[in-house]
This record gives C-alpha cells, sequence and structure tokens, in this order.
C-alpha cells in the first residue's frame, strides 16, 4: 500500500514538473527585455557586409546564456551552440541585414542611420525586411530553451546570417564549413515576418515557398550614327526593344503554363541624345521561377533569342548580345521540406491554437535560406511566415482594399510586441517538439 502510494505521490510530482513550464507565461515575462533588445536593433541597422556591431550583440546575448560562440563566420555570422545531452541537433536561423531605405514611418524609434554603401554614396539605413524582428525572436527562443534545459535533450545551434538582402551569407557560411567545423543539423528552422499576415498569426507552405533568383544584365550592341540616317545604322534601341517584347514570350510560349516563371525588365538606358543613335543599350533583368529547370531554360531561352534578334538586324557574330548572370547574386529557390513543414505547422497549432495558423502560397520573392536544405547533407529544413501587421490596421485595409506598406517599403512598420511573442512562441515550440525525435529522423 505505502509502494503504491509512493508510486502515485512520484506519478503526481512528475507530471507537476512536466507541466510546469509554461511557454506562453514565460515569454510574456521576457517581453519587456526583448522590445528593448528590438528596439536598439531598429535603431542600429547595419547594410550587408557592414553587420559587424549588431553580429557583437548577437553573439554578447548568446554567451550570457551560456552558449559556445564563434564570431566572423562567412563575414560578421555568428555560430552559437548549446548541448544538451544526447539527442538531434536543431538549427535556428536569423539573418541580420538591413536595407538602404530611409526610413518614413513616422515612429519615434525611427532609424537614422547615414552610411556610406560599397559606391561611397550616403545612405539611409532601414530594417525594411523584418530582420529587426527575426533577430529578436531568435534570441528570444534562444532564452527560452537555455533557460528551459530541463524541457529538451540534444544540441542548440543558433546561426546569425549576414548579407541576406544581397544572396551571400548563407553561400559564405557554408562554404566556410557551417555544417563540417560546428555541427551538422538534422532539422533547420527560420522565420520571415510577412507585411500580409496580422501580427498573432503564421502561415506555412510545405513544399516550394520561396522562387529561384537571378540578376540578368543584357548588353546590346549596335552601329551607331546620325538620327537622321538611321539607314546607315544598326539600332540598338530598336534591337533592346524587341528583345524586350520576345522575352515575355519565354514564359507564356516557351514554359510550360503550369511551371511558374517570371522574367521583368527592370531597367533599360541607352543613348545620350536625341538625334544620336548610341552604339549600345543596357537592359537589367530579374527573372524568378521554382524549379531549376525552369530556370536554366529562362536563362538559355535568353542567350538564344538575343543572339536571333541580332543575327535577324544584320549585326555580326562578334556583335552579339552579350548576356551576363550574376551567379554570385543567384539565390536558389526555398523548399520546405513537407515532412518536417507539416510536424512544424502541428507544433505551433497546438502552442497558438488553430485560428493562428493558416496554409500560406508560394510567392516568387528570393530567400537564401534555401540553401540550407540544398547541401549534400540533404538537411530537411523549413521557413515559416509570421505575421506582422497590426490587426486593425490589417482588418482595415481588409474592408477597404487599401494596400498596406510591403516588405522593403520605407513605411513598413510591424506590430513589434505582438509579433515578437507569436515568433518566440513559435519557433521555440517547434524546437522543443523536434527535440524529441531521435538523430536522423
Amino acid at each position: 500500500m505505502m509502494k503504491t502510494l509512493l508510486s502515485a505521490l512520484s506519478l503526481a510530482l512528475a507530471s507537476h514538473s512536466a507541466g510546469a513550464y509554461q511557454l506562453n507565461t514565460e515569454v510574456a515575462r521576457a517581453l519587456p527585455e526583448l522590445e528593448a533588445l528590438y528596439l536598439h536593433l531598429h535603431q542600429n541597422p547595419e547594410l550587408s557586409y557592414q553587420e559587424s556591431q549588431t553580429a557583437k550583440r548577437l553573439a554578447k546575448e548568446l554567451k550570457q546564456l551560456g552558449f559556445e560562440v564563434t564570431e566572423n563566420i562567412g563575414g560578421h555570422g555568428v555560430v552559437a551552440l548549446l548541448r544538451n545531452g544526447e539527442g538531434p541537433t536543431v538549427m535556428i536561423r536569423a539573418d541580420t541585414d538591413g536595407l538602404p531605405i530611409v526610413e518614413q514611418t513616422g515612429k519615434s524609434y525611427a532609424s537614422k542611420v547615414r552610411v556610406k554603401d560599397a559606391s561611397n554614396n550616403e545612405v539611409g539605413v532601414m530594417h525594411g525586411c523584418g530582420h529587426d524582428i527575426h533577430m529578436t525572436s531568435f534570441i528570444g527562443t534562444a532564452q527560452q530553451l537555455a533557460n528551459n534545459r530541463d524541457q529538451w535533450q540534444g544540441t542548440l545551434m543558433m546561426v546569425a546570417q549576414p548579407a541576406e538582402e544581397v544572396g551571400a551569407g548563407a553561400k559564405a557560411m557554408l562554404k566556410e564549413g557551417l555544417f563540417s567545423r560546428f555541427a551538422k543539423p538534422d532539422h533547420v528552422l527560420g522565420l520571415h515576418v510577412s507585411a500580409s499576415l496580422p501580427a498573432g498569426q503564421v502561415a506555412i507552405a510545405p513544399g516550394y515557398a520561396l522562387a529561384n533568383v537571378d540578376s540578368v544584365d543584357i548588353t546590346v550592341r549596335g552601329k551607331g550614327g546620325h538620327g537622321a540616317y538611321p539607314h546607315t545604322t544598326i539600332d540598338p534601341v530598336v534591337l533592346a526593344s524587341r528583345i524586350v517584347l520576345a522575352a515575355q514570350t519565354i514564359t507564356s510560349r516557351e514554359i510550360s503554363p503550369l511551371k511558374p516563371s517570371v522574367i521583368t525588365v527592370g531597367s533599360i538606358h541607352g543613348g545620350s541624345k536625341h538625334n544620336i543613335i548610341s552604339n549600345e543599350v543596357k537592359l537589367q533583368l530579374t527573372l524568378r521561377s521554382y524549379d531549376p529547370a525552369v530556370r536554366e531554360q529562362q536563362i538559355a531561352a535568353l542567350e538564344r533569342m538575343t543572339k536571333g534578334v541580332a543575327q535577324s538586324a544584320g549585326l555580326p557574330p562578334e556583335l552579339a548580345p552579350i548576356v551576363y548572370v550574376h551567379e554570385e547574386e543567384s539565390i536558389p529557390s526555398t523548399y520546405n521540406t513537407p515532412e518536417l513543414a507539416v510536424r512544424v505547422e502541428q507544433s505551433i497549432r497546438k502552442e497558438l491554437g488553430d485560428a493562428q495558423v493558416v496554409k500560406a502560397e508560394p510567392v516568387m520573392a528570393g530567400e537564401d535560406f534555401g540553401l540550407y536544405g540544398r547541401t549534400p547533407e540533404n538537411i530537411p529544413a523549413t521557413i515559416f511566415w509570421l505575421g506582422g501587421v497590426e490587426p486593425e490596421a490589417y482588418r482595415q485595409a481588409q474592408f477597404s482594399g487599401e494596400s498596406l506598406p510591403s516588405l522593403h517599403s520605407s513605411k513598413f512598420a510591424p506590430d513589434y510586441p505582438l509579433t515578437i511573442k507569436t515568433g518566440v512562441r513559435a519557433m521555440t515550440a517547434s524546437a522543443l517538439d523536434l527535440f524529441k525525435t531521435a538523430p536522423g529522423q
């Protein structure tokens, strides 16, 4: 009888202990400190490749939590490890760079930073893509997991990645041995603020979530001359105009309508005066797709088509257009491993409630997060959207049809207290559930 009572008491105590950790309550308690961190990061943004002070602040926060911290990986990248017994390795990533935007939100805490960019031009700097939210949620999640190690076992790998906005940070960190020098994760998680979802909600898209992104320059050459004697020239402005229109048929007539494709000419420059036919016109394009085969088809078609237009105008082969793909800036599509995406969605639903989790549609924006899932290790990876719009502003916009400020807008201002709280809860709950799986699963 006594043994039975002791067993019952032991089970009751274990049950009480297991239920003692209330994530929502703990995050609410930490929120004032996290809000202060957010305001600091928001008011002190740094451009891509310049994130030195941001990296130092994040490293300091992680060291104080007991992580093994290594700085200056792939530029101003930070890798922090917290080993907590046997179990899977879960990697959580946040991006750290700001954008060359003069903030126009009118907020009392708006960024007033001005710096010189890589071309020595003075520019404003703003976290117009929510990376300040990402970093704050990242630190908030690290706090929860570090302060509640009795809730999980394994290795927590926190990666603060620079230069996301130029598509270079993930490549650089992987090149410096992220998965060989530090740890090979079993799962990789990330989040991104959404400017079209109310704060408090989360959206996730299994499968393709974000696009392949390529920047392409086309130099169209010709034979210049006087505008009064066009018959003595081969006008590159006319050739460039033909190429702009012809490029649209790549998506509409060469690529399957079941395969998303976007080819946009964002810039065209040529000539210097009304009556001068120039020797050259420069085009700048952005290419978007999901399927790597579609990306290759887009580029091959542009090369073929531009040469054909030049040849039809009588240009010799040595004056054929030059098609240059900025491979160093190319970003592969982000593919959310379906099984992992479903598990993360279930974890977040348990924490936030079904009403706060919605299915996301793939978007044609780019994110170098996808590279972490494209290494030879083929690690499952998933990124989810974190609503950032003040809920009442969202409801009013839905009612009126008025557009909300988008990401990269000078007027983008997330509802940061609710967004941060939701981000920490969603990411922490996801990590805790993944730590319950055996390594390699």
